[in-house]
C-alpha cells in the first residue's frame, strides 16, 4: 500500500515495524483483521517534533490530514468514566457537549497526563486509538472517518501511523459521532 499524507516522510507497514510502535498499539494491530490492519503505516520522526504543530511544519504534512486522539474522562455519581475522542488537528473535541452526552455524565474534561499515559501505556504525545483498553468507547469525529488518509500518534513520541479515516472504525468500542470536533478559533 501507499500512503499519501507522509509528507516528507516514507511510511512502512505497520505490521511489519512494531519497534516504531508503542506495545498496546502492536498489540492493538494484531487484533485488527488483516484487511484493515494493512492499511496501517508507520514512519518514525524526532520525538521531540510529536506535537501536531511542530510535526506538520516540519514534515510538511497538512494539519487537515492529522488527527488528534485525546483521553477525556467523566463523572456520574460516584463512577469515572473514560473514553477517547478522535478529531482533525484542525478542530477541538467538543467535550463539554457532545462527549459529555455520549458518556452520560455530569461533567466531562481533558484526563490528566499522567493518568492518560498509566491507563493507556502510551506515551504522552504519541496516544492514539489502537491499542486502547477495550472497554472504552472510542469517538471518531464523521470528518475523520470521511477523510481518505489521516495521521495519528503511534503510541510513543518518535513515530506516526498513516491510515484511511474509515479504518478507525474497525476498532473495538469505536463510533460514528456527528459534530464531535468543532472548528477552532
Amino acid at each position: 500500500m501507499t500512503w499519501t499524507a507522509t509528507g516528507t516522510l516514507t511510511a512502512e507497514a505497520a505490521t511489519r515495524r512494531p519497534e516504531l510502535l508503542s506495545a498496546v498499539v502492536a498489540d492493538g494491530l494484531a487484533r485488527l483483521d488483516p484487511e484493515n490492519a494493512e492499511t496501517v503505516g508507520v514512519a518514525a520522526i524526532d520525538a521531540a517534533l510529536a506535537d501536531t504543530a511542530a510535526f506538520c511544519e516540519r514534515y510538511g504534512v497538512a494539519a487537515e490530514a492529522s488527527a488528534n486522539c485525546v483521553v477525556v474522562k467523566g463523572k456520574r455519581g460516584g463512577e469515572v468514566r473514560f473514553a477517547a475522542c478522535v478529531v482533525l488537528a484542525t478542530t477541538r473535541a467538543d467535550v463539554n457537549g457532545v462527549v459529555r452526552r455520549r458518556l452520560d455524565v455530569r461533567s466531562a474534561s481533558f484526563a490528566p497526563v499522567d493518568k492518560a499515559v498509566a491507563l493507556t501505556g502510551m506515551e504522552y504525545g504519541g496516544i492514539t486509538p489502537i491499542g486502547l483498553p477495550a472497554d472504552w468507547p472510542i469517538f471518531v469525529d464523521a470528518a475523520v472517518a470521511a477523510a481518505p488518509e489521516v495521521v495519528i500518534g503511534g503510541g510513543v513520541r518518535g513515530s506516526k501511523l498513516f491510515l484511511p479515516g474509515r479504518a478507525l472504525l474497525a476498532l473495538p468500542g469505536a463510533e460514528l459521532v456527528e459534530g464531535l470536533g468543532r472548528a477552532t478559533g
